[in-house]
């Protein structure tokens, strides 16, 4: 499964693409069968609109590049950061602007839509919900063994998908029954 991630900015929108590797898994009686290994990050990046335009032309700007990156990189499953918090109302309604795009070019290609909160994008990351831009950077680059420095957008992106892996995996409370916010998830 691949899953794409995506940062939405209205100047910088980071994307990053993961899979996990599929594995053989042969038993005692060389019954084989198939498993997900770890991540792999098969690619990441960020568009970059000049912040001297006019918001609706960096939004038209933005729809159009991401359905491209959409097009190209054929991902399963699109994951994008809810809002939470923002700088000032300015800031909330660009944010706003951009992730409607976000959805819409994800809407038209047909692709399954998640959202996660940045508190549960860090937990599942770094294990802590507080943690700062370059804790985040640093365990995406140690999970996805990844040796060159990424832009913080595609990090964050990256995380974003990293997130959404985890909680679809084998141990995620979905498929476990585990306890999570303090309360067993519905099965």
């Amino acid at each position: 499964m691949k899953i794409l991630g995506i940062d939405p900015g209205s100047v910088n929108c980071g994307y990053g693409l993961i899979s996990a590797k599929e594995t053989c898994t042969a038993g005692r009686n060389n019954e084989g069968g198939r498993s997900m290994g770890g991540p792999v990050c098969l690619s990441s990046g960020r568009i970059v609109m000049a912040a001297s335009k006019p918001l609706h032309e960096r939004l038209k700007e933005l729809f159009s590049s991401l359905s491209d990156v959409i097009s190209e990189l054929r991902p399963d499953e699109i994951v994008i950061e809810k809002i939470f918090f923002a700088k000032g109302i300015k800031a909330a309604f660009g944010l706003g602007h951009t992730r409607g795009v976000v959805l819409l070019a994800a809407s038209l290609a047909c692709i399954p839509i998640h959202e996660y909160s940045a508190l549960e994008v860090k937990q599942a990351v770094v294990g802590y919900g507080r943690a700062d831009k370059r804790q985040v950077q640093m365990m995406v680059r140690q999970i996805l063994n990844i040796q060159h420095q990424l832009s913080p957008d595609g990090a964050d992106a990256l995380a974003i998908a990293l997130c959404h892996m985890n909680m679809q995996g084998p141990y995620s409370s979905v498929s476990t029954g585990i306890i999570r916010r303090g309360r067993r998830a519905a099965r």
